[in-house]
């Protein structure tokens, strides 16, 4: 008997991508994107060729993952697959490098967003597909930037 494995399965009617994951893991987990080797313009997500100047751009670019909040908002009514996250709060987030990122505001507790805050990207669990056997998708999520706090002996 012949088994043949798939990467795109469905359980309980939830279509898993499990290329498509890995393909975006490095935009995902390490906010990986393109710098263009002709203006310099920093890219995010990926496009292959540069917004600004229109020339091919696929030399890769790490962000240090740091911003402000430029724009927020709070979901109450989440969409499918997402209701047991609400209310949640959704931000667009200005990169240190110019990019602007559309992601969820995490470790927020009792802090108040303003549009200004810094904040700093981390890696969250952003849902799994399927039951207790299915696949667990991370990506970044940005949260208040943390105070580095003094070490002994500095």
């Amino acid at each position: 008997k012949l088994v043949v494995a798939s990467t795109d399965y469905a359980v309980k009617g939830v279509k898993m991508e499990i290329s498509r994951h890995w393909r975006l893991r490095k935009q995902r987990y390490g906010l990986v994107g393109e710098v263009c080797p002709h203006c310099e313009a920093k890219i995010f997500p990926p496009r292959d060729v540069c917004p600004e100047c229109g020339q091919e751009a696929k030399k890769l670019y790490s962000f240090s993952g740091r911003g402000e909040v430029y724009s927020f908002t709070t979901v109450y009514d989440a969409p499918a697959g997402f209701e047991e996250y609400a209310p949640y709060t959704v931000a667009l987030v200005k990169l240190e490098e110019g990019p602007m990122v559309t992601a969820q505001l995490t470790d927020l507790e009792d802090n108040q967003v303003e549009i200004g805050t810094p904040v700093e990207m981390v890696t969250r669990r952003l849902r799994s597909d399927g039951d207790e056997r299915g696949l667990l998708v991370y990506g970044y999520k940005f949260r208040p930037r943390l105070e580095r706090q003094p070490v002994a002996g500095d």
